[in-house]
Parts: structure tokens; sequence; C-alpha cells
């Protein structure tokens, strides 16, 4: 078991045995935290606001039917991270990050996910305010007859992966960051003969561009009466403009 504790009745009763989901984080530290929105929000601004992202993010996954893992992106932020988690997902067991790339830490967590026993297990960024929480439980679903599972970015990655077993061939030698990797994932996976299902497309928010899109898309649901899957955002984004 990863460090953050075993797992509780309460995790035990919102889970499905062989489900696992493992949220990506980072504690949101000013000036390491959303670098590519201090420009527009400040160091303490961006820091504040990824928060807000983490804790939804939490939320939402708290009513995931499985296991709920945080990995925070280093060993040294894990204090944060576990405090931020008992806060938004107190079921939830942290852990660390391990390996090089982001390829080599997804390949990581999910060898630990598997190593636990869990069989279908799904990956997901805590950048992706407004996600519909039912697209989690889609990926759980459609990995009981696939093998992977993709949630594209519109910006040529993706936000969710999800997986039956390890795969390391779709994790090795990947130009990360850029906007050919949902594609060669793709190809990889095609390659092996791997069944494979596609989620709907969603956006993550790096930039001051993509904040503005979840604003206005955050206020035309607010304006329609329509939920917002991300309260602490939306009343965090409402505060910012009032001040």
């Amino acid at each position: 078991m990863a460090e953050g504790g075993v797992q509780t009745e309460a995790n035990k009763d919102h889970m499905e045995s062989d489900a696992a989901l493992v949220l990506f984080a980072r504690a949101p530290a000013p000036g390491e935290t959303k670098t590519r929105l201090i420009p527009a929000l400040g160091a303490e601004g961006a820091a504040e606001l990824y928060r807000c992202f983490l804790l939804d993010a939490l939320a939402s996954a708290s009513e995931a039917p499985a296991a709920v893992m945080v990995a925070a992106s280093d060993p040294n932020q894990m204090e944060a991270v576990r405090a931020l988690a008992a806060e938004g997902c107190p079921r939830a067991v942290v852990t660390a990050q391990s390996g090089g790339d982001l390829g080599a830490r997804m390949a990581h967590a999910f060898r630990e996910a598997f190593a636990q026993g869990h069989q279908r297990v799904v990956i997901l960024g805590t950048d992706l305010p407004g996600l519909p929480p039912e697209r989690v439980r889609q990926a759980l679903e459609l990995l009981r007859e696939r093998r992977l599972v993709l949630g594209p970015c519109e910006d040529g990655g993706y936000y969710l992966i999800g997986l039956r077993a390890l795969l390391p061939q779709l994790f090795e030698q990947m130009e990360w960051g850029g906007g050919t990797v949902l594609a060669d994932t793709q190809r990889r996976a095609e390659s092996l003969g791997v069944s494979m299902a596609l989620l709907d497309p969603w956006s993550d928010v790096d930039t001051p561009q993509d904040l503005e899109a979840l604003r206005a898309h955050l206020a035309a649901r607010s304006r329609a009466g329509e939920p917002i899957s991300c309260p602490r955002t939306w009343r965090h984004l409402c505060q910012e403009t009032r001040g």
C-alpha cells in the first residue's frame, strides 16, 4: 500500500473492488503552479486558482465508483496535497509520482494501482474545471470491454487515460506536451492490436485564453440555470471579477 494509509471503510463503500481513479496533482505553490497564468493572475492568483481546481477535482473524485489515489508531483509536496485531499476527498490515498518524464510517471502510477489488485485504472489531470463527473464513470464502464480509453484534449493531447493492464509502449519515447500525443498514442495502440475507446473532448486550463474560455463557459451555464461541477472555481472567478 502506498503512503497515505490503508483504505478506509468509506473508501470501500464508494468503490468497485476492481476500479481505481488516480488524480495527478501538485501543491498550489505560488510561482511554481500554473505558471502560464501568472501574467494574467500573478503568482498568488494562479496558485489559488489551481487550489480551487484541485479541490473541485477531489470533490468530484469522491463520488467516483472506484478507489481514489492522488499522486503528488513531488514527494516534498505530499503533506500539502494530503491536507487538500483530506478536505476534498477524505477517502483518497496520497502517493508520490515517480519517474522522469510524464510517461514514466503515468506508467509508474498504473503499475502501482495494478499491483494493488485493481483491474480497471483511470488517470486524470486536475486542471480540468467543469469536466462532467460522468466522464470517469463512462471511462470505467468502457474499460469492461476495451483495453484502453482516452479522453482527447483539444490541443492534441489527452486529459484522461484508462487501462486494464499496463502497456508500457504507450508511454516510452513520447514527445509529451506536443500536439501529436493523442494521435501517436492511438497509432501505437493500433499497432499493438489494443481495443480502444474515445471519450468526448475537453480542455485543460493552462493559458489566459483557456481561462477566459472557461469563464465564458461557466457564466453561460450559470445564466441558463445549469449545474456547475466546479463550484469552488466558479465562486473564485466570480469573486475575482467583483474584486
